[in-house]
């Protein structure tokens, strides 16, 4: 997959970013070209090797109608996740990195579930943290809409499942 600058992508586990600039280094006699990215939540600049797209996950922002399917999840859907928190934690890390919005939004909702019953581990709020940070981002950015109303639709969705929007920490 390839990526103009100053087109938006995703970083999985990190956030939506701004490729800055795409340029070129050697190292010995093999040269490597890179994606300059600036991450939106934090402004982190990156640099990612044409080389290892794939490995990261770098990917395009998602399409809307994609959106519609993630709020859909996010007012219906039944997550499942492993009733141990290691085993949970290792199957939802797989998930984030594996940077489908809808993937990251299964995170969010099981996450939500539990914590609506008892209290989340430190990484297990972390993860929560860092789900609902980029559901709000990407759903602003595929909406064209601001991060307010970005977070008004997604309490929308889970008012529909009886869940609570976290409170950003």
């Amino acid at each position: 997959m390839t990526f103009q600058v100053g087109e938006k992508v995703v970083y999985p586990n990190h956030g939506v970013g701004t490729i800055e600039n795409i340029s070129s280094r050697c190292f010995g006699s093999q040269e490597e070209r890179f994606y300059l990215l600036k991450l939106l939540p934090n402004s982190m600049t990156v640099m990612v090797p044409f080389s290892h797209v794939g490995d990261v996950g770098l990917r395009k922002v998602t399409k809307c109608s994609e959106i519609s399917r993630v709020l859909t999840y996010l007012a219906s859907g039944t997550p499942i996740c492993a009733p141990d928190w290691k085993d949970r934690f290792k199957e939802n890390s797989e998930r984030m990195k594996g940077g489908s919005l809808l993937e990251i939004a299964e995170v969010f909702k099981a996450l939500l579930i539990i914590q609506v019953g008892k209290p989340l581990s430190f990484r297990e709020k972390r993860m929560l943290e860092r789900a609902r940070s980029m559901i709000i981002l990407e759903t602003s950015m595929a909406k064209s809409v601001s991060e307010s109303e970005a977070i008004a639709l997604i309490t929308k969705a889970l008012a529909k499942s009886g869940l609570p929007m976290p409170a950003a920490l």
